[in-house]
This record gives structure tokens, C-alpha cells and sequence, in this order.
């Protein structure tokens, strides 16, 4: 795998509170030099970042309810057709983690099929945060988001106790299929971690260390 073809596989991510305007510019600026899929940001900085990708093909992701995914479906539907105005290419949305313990079906299917009725069309991705699930429970949302419409099961925020492992993502591929793809993100720091990924099935990798990741591949 070369470079440029890694990095088109990345989202180039900054979500930490603590992210400052010229941060963010430097997130940009880092995109269009590696040529990474896209930048992964809060929203208020959407507008900030569309100025700079203006005439490049780098997207905006941005998230929905994040971390905790815990606010009423109708606030998460408001906040997609808000970034969506702003300038949002694609939106990581975290799901209700309570309902999908609760085994709430009904409730989680419609929150999603809602939220891409919202993202018109535009790319979604489910955040299920596999650290606080069991193997079943990690199946189970799978197999909701598959249902329900969504394009990605992402497999955590970066927020929670633990991120991606080649293990999850060899269980998420297994209910995925090749209908649906699969974001690896939390803690892939390195190119050895990301290759592993995306040879157990990864389609997209969400990482702050981007950079490290693509010049670690010797050419």
C-alpha cells in the first residue's frame, strides 16, 4: 500500500475540547498536503474548514451527540440538517448506547433511518462504541445499522475506555458483509496498526496521528 492511497482512507480527526482555531487550520492545511480523505471535526469549526478545502475534494465529517449519544433523536435529526447547512459532507453519529443495552429495536432503527433521512443522502456512520458492549451486544447494533440504512458501523468515539481492536473489527466484518463498511478509530497510532485494520476489514480509519500513520509506510 502506497501513501497516497492510505491516506485516502483516513479521516484526519480533531475532537478534543481543548482544539483551538489554529489547530484546526493546521488539521486543513495537514489534509491537503497528504491528501487524506477527510477531516473529522466539531462543528463549530465546519465553516472554518470549508474555507480553507474550498477547490479541494477533501470532505467534512463532522459528529452528531458526541461522545455520549444519549440526547432524544430529535435533537441529533436537528443537529445533522444544522451541520449539513454549515457545510457537512458526512456525519459520525453515536448511538443511544442505554437503548441498544435495553435491546431497544424499535427505537434504535428509527433514531438511524431518521438521521439519514436528515444527512440527505450524504454519508453516515454509527459510532457503537465496542468498548462498553459484549461481543453479542456489538452484533446486535451491527445488525441494526445494516437494517436501518446507515453506510459505516464505527467502532468508537476515542472517548471511552478503549478504541479499535483487530478483534472487533474481524466480528464487525462477519455482520457487515459487504453491505455495509466499517470506520476503525481510537488509538491506531502507528501504520502496523492501521495495516491490521484494514486487512481485517476496515473500509475507513479515524485517527488523530495521521501523519505519523501515512510516513510510516517506507516507499
Amino acid at each position: 500500500m502506497d501513501k497516497k492511497t492510505l491516506a485516502k482512507m483516513i479521516d484526519h480527526t480533531l475532537l478534543k475540547p481543548i482544539a483551538t482555531t489554529k489547530d484546526i487550520e493546521k488539521l486543513c492545511l495537514e489534509a491537503i498536503e497528504y491528501g487524506f480523505y477527510s477531516v473529522c471535526i466539531n462543528s463549530c469549526y465546519i465553516p472554518l474548514a470549508k474555507n480553507f478545502l474550498e477547490g479541494t475534494d477533501i470532505k467534512i465529517c463532522t459528529v452528531i451527540d458526541f461522545p455520549l449519544g444519549a440526547s432524544a433523536t430529535s435533537i441529533k435529526v436537528f443537529q445533522v440538517s444544522k451541520t449539513l447547512e454549515l457545510g457537512a459532507n458526512e456525519f459520525d453519529m453515536v448511538i443511544n448506547i442505554g437503548a441498544l443495552k435495553d435491546r431497544r429495536r424499535d427505537y434504535l432503527a428509527n433514531e438511524i433511518r431518521e438521521i439519514v433521512k436528515a444527512a440527505e443522502n450524504h454519508i453516515v456512520k454509527v459510532i457503537i462504541e465496542t468498548c462498553y458492549l459484549t461481543d453479542d451486544e456489538k452484533v446486535y447494533a451491527t445488525e441494526i445499522i445494516k437494517e436501518s440504512g446507515a453506510h459505516f458501523v464505527k467502532t468508537s468515539t476515542g472517548f471511552g475506555t478503549g478504541g479499535a481492536t483487530v478483534e472487533d473489527i474481524l466480528l464487525l466484518k462477519r455482520v457487515a458483509g459487504e453491505d455495509l463498511k466499517i470506520k476503525a478509530s481510537g488509538g491506531i497510532r502507528d501504520f502496523e496498526q492501521a495495516l491490521n485494520m484494514i486487512k481485517a476489514g476496515a473500509d475507513r480509519i479515524g485517527a488523530s496521528n495521521s501523519v505519523s500513520i501515512v510516513n510510516g509506510i517506507r516507499e
